[in-house]
């Protein structure tokens, strides 16, 4: 038995949107790659330049400051907490997935 793996340019996880736990998109093709977004339609939309400039000097002046804020909330919101749970969880399933296709083409 084969497993194929069809790639849509996103994958879903959960995220947060205040202390809600959200369903979110991780963008694994197109110009936001990597990036999480709201919205899957949002992976293949086109960037801006003005927001991507902006952005990154935000990013270049804030970076830090940012970083230490998110560990705390990371740590302590119970949102967050709950989500570091579901999240493994779908990547564990990914690694049992992946496997097994690896097994099959090494017998092959």
């Amino acid at each position: 038995m084969l497993v194929l793996e069809i790639t849509e340019g996103y994958k879903q996880i959960f995220g947060r949107k205040g202390g809600e736990t959200v369903r979110k998109y991780r963008c694994t093709s197109g110009p936001r790659r990597g990036r999480i977004v709201s919205k899957a339609t949002t992976c293949n939309a086109p960037l801006s330049p003005t927001k991507s400039m902006k952005f990154k000097a935000v990013r270049a002046r804030k970076g830090a400051s940012q970083a230490q804020k998110t560990r705390i909330t990371k740590r302590t919101n119970a949102a967050s907490r709950r989500l570091k749970g579901y999240n493994v969880g779908a990547r564990r399933l990914k690694k049992r997935v992946s496997r097994k296709r690896l097994f099959k083409r090494k017998k092959i």
